[in-house]
């Protein structure tokens, strides 16, 4: 079993890019309603648009905000320190700055993407001193 997470958010391919620059990954597909975020080869973040229903009718409600309430979209990276680059590249909100997790005893740091939703980088549990 693996996860596949799929949110939705109001430009597709903007946040394909901001996501890809996020996690060092790359587009598998983009379009305006649809993406796939991959990193080496493995689907790890799926985007939706909020107004494409496709077959199976709308997901999310563009109008009910804050999108993501309750959710955090974690990521865990072998390679904190380029992952804290990237972020400090792309100079997104920081609602948590690096910092020890005590109970994981590793490095966390929580930003939020364009369209609100948290987001966690962290390292391997148990890599922190």
């Amino acid at each position: 079993m693996r996860p596949q997470p799929l949110i939705c958010v109001s430009d597709v391919e903007a946040s394909s890019r901001w996501y890809q620059r996020l996690l060092g990954g790359e587009s598998a597909h983009d379009g305006p309603e649809y993406g796939r975020v991959t990193c080496d080869g493995r689907l790890i973040l799926q985007l939706h648009s909020f107004e494409a229903d496709h077959h199976h009718g709308p997901i999310g409600d563009v109008a009910d905000k804050p999108y993501g309430n309750g959710v955090l979209i974690w990521f865990e990276t072998d390679d904190f320190e380029a992952a804290m680059a990237r972020i400090q590249a792309l100079a997104p909100e920081i609602v948590m700055a690096r910092h020890v997790n005590p109970n994981a005893m590793h490095w966390e740091c929580w930003v939020r993407d364009p369209d609100g939703y948290v987001v966690v980088i962290a390292s391997p549990d148990g890599s922190a001193p």
